[in-house]
C-alpha cells in the first residue's frame, strides 16, 4: 500500500512539473510572437527609410553626411533586429537592438529637422506620403512594444514565482528583456511632420 502512495506522489509531482513547464513554454512563445509583431513594424520602417533618403537627396545635396548616417543607422538597426529575432530572451541582443533603434531615432529626428530648411522638399508629394507612412508605422511600433512588454512581464513573473522558478532554472528558461529606452528624448515618437512655418 505504501508503494502505491509513493508512486502516486511521484506521478503527481511529475504531472505538476509538466504543467509548469508547459506554462513556461507557452509564455516564452508569447514573448517571441510579441517580438515578431515589433519586428514586422520595424522592417516596414527600415523599408521606408531608403525611400525617404532617396527622395531627400535631390533637395538636400549639402546634407550628404546626414543622409549616409541615416542609412548606416538603419542598416545597423536592421542587423540588430535580426540578431534579436533569433532569441528575444537574449538580453544582450535586445539591448543591442534598443541601442541601435535609439541611434536611428536620433538620426531620423536630425534628418527631419534639417529637412525643415528645404521648402521644396516639404512640398514634395512623395515625401509627404512617406512621412505619413512613417508616422503610421511609428504608432504601430509603439503598440507592438507595449504588447511585447506585457508578454515579457507575464513570462518573467511566471518564471520567478515559486515553485515555477525551480522548473524554470532547471530547464534553462532565461529571463526576457523589457523594451526600454535609455533616455527620455528617445522615448518620444519620431517627429515626421513638415508643418508650414
Amino acid at each position: 500500500m505504501e508503494l502505491w502512495i509513493v508512486i502516486g506522489i511521484v506521478v503527481a509531482l511529475a504531472v505538476y512539473v509538466v504543467i509548469i513547464y508547459n506554462g513556461l513554454v507557452e509564455l516564452r512563445n508569447r514573448v517571441k510572437n510579441a517580438f515578431s509583431q515589433i519586428d514586422v513594424q520595424l522592417q516596414r520602417r527600415y523599408d521606408l527609410i531608403p525611400n525617404l533618403v532617396e527622395t531627400a537627396k535631390g533637395y538636400m545635396a549639402h546634407e550628404r553626411e546626414t543622409l549616409e548616417a541615416v542609412i548606416q543607422a538603419r542598416n545597423a538597426a536592421q542587423a540588430a533586429s535580426r540578431r534579436a529575432e533569433n532569441d528575444p530572451a537574449d538580453g544582450a541582443a535586445m539591448r543591442d537592438l534598443m541601442g541601435a533603434e535609439q541611434a536611428l531615432g536620433g538620426l531620423l529626428t536630425r534628418f527631419f529637422a534639417l529637412a525643415e530648411a528645404y521648402p521644396d522638399l516639404k512640398a514634395n508629394q512623395n515625401m509627404a506620403q512617406l512621412q505619413e507612412e512613417l508616422a503610421s508605422t511609428e504608432n504601430r511600433i509603439a503598440f507592438s512594444r507595449q504588447a511585447y512588454n506585457d508578454a515579457v512581464t507575464a513570462y518573467n513573473i511566471k518564471r520567478e514565482q515559486f515553485p515555477d522558478s525551480l522548473v524554470a532554472n532547471n530547464f534553462g528558461f532565461k529571463p526576457a528583456e523589457q523594451w526600454q529606452m535609455d533616455d527620455t528624448a528617445a522615448r518620444a515618437p519620431v517627429k515626421v511632420s513638415f508643418g508650414q512655418s
